[in-house]
Formats: structure tokens, sequence, C-alpha cells
């Protein structure tokens, strides 16, 4: 008898993992990120106004994003507030124990100059420190 071979009549058990069942499993995961990436757009539609150069501000969060619409509805994050008293309260709230009080402020180009300047009037009442203005840069 041979060293390393079976004996006559008997079967030697080959150890292999079967990956077909793995490889379906992550098909299906891969799928379903697809599927479920482009509802995560978080935030709201806002014709920005658009600047060639603009200093950026750094943030270490998630910071907290105002948006004034082109009808003029104020809104943060999803959460829309009718009335401008109202928005500092809610900013304070939302603001509460983060140590730096930033807010960002979306608002659309075609937006009176007005309303922007009362937004952000409100927005600095509620006792923020910074308060950044996002743009996009011009298509070319």
């Amino acid at each position: 008898m041979e060293v390393g071979r079976p004996a006559a009549g008997r079967r030697s058990n080959l150890s292999q993992i079967n990956v077909t069942p793995l490889v379906d499993v992550m098909l299906v995961l891969l799928i379903i990120f697809m599927v479920t990436a482009p509802m995560l757009d978080q935030g709201v539609e806002v014709n920005l106004p658009e600047v060639a150069e603009a200093p950026g501000l750094p943030a270490q969060q998630e910071p907290l994003v105002v948006t004034l619409q082109r009808d003029g509805q104020v809104l943060i994050g999803k959460a829309r507030i009718d009335d401008l008293n109202k928005l500092g309260p809610v900013i304070q709230q939302a603001l509460k124990g983060k140590p730096d009080r930033e807010v960002f402020l979306e608002a659309d180009q075609k937006v009176a100059y007005g309303r922007v300047v009362q937004v952000m009037a409100a927005v600095k009442k509620a006792g923020v420190e910074t308060l950044g203005m996002v743009t996009q840069l011009p298509e070319e």
C-alpha cells in the first residue's frame, strides 16, 4: 500500500466550500444597494446661485442646513417652517449639544433678496455663530 493513497475500496473525502450560495447572496445585496442608493438623496431641490470661486467652510460634523425655496418656503432638512418666528427655536433645538453652532443656508437664486436677509436674521437671532451660504460652480 502506498503512503498518502486511500486503501482500495475506500473513498477519500474532499473538503471544498461551495461558494455558489455566497455569490447568490452577494449579488442580491448588490442589486438591493443599487436600487436603494438613488433614493437616499437627502435635501430639497434648490436652484443655487453660481459663483466662480468661493472659500469653503471646514465642517467637523454634519452641518444644519436651512433651505429657502423659490416660493419663499423655509425648510430645515425636510421639515417645513411656516413662520419665521418659529425658525429660531427650531434651530436652537437642532443645535442643542453641538459645540460648533454653524448653519448652512441654501437659497434659490430666484428668491427675493429681502426674504434671504429675513431668514439670515432669524438664524443669527437663534444664536448661530457661523452662517455659511451654499453655492455651486457654474456649468461650463
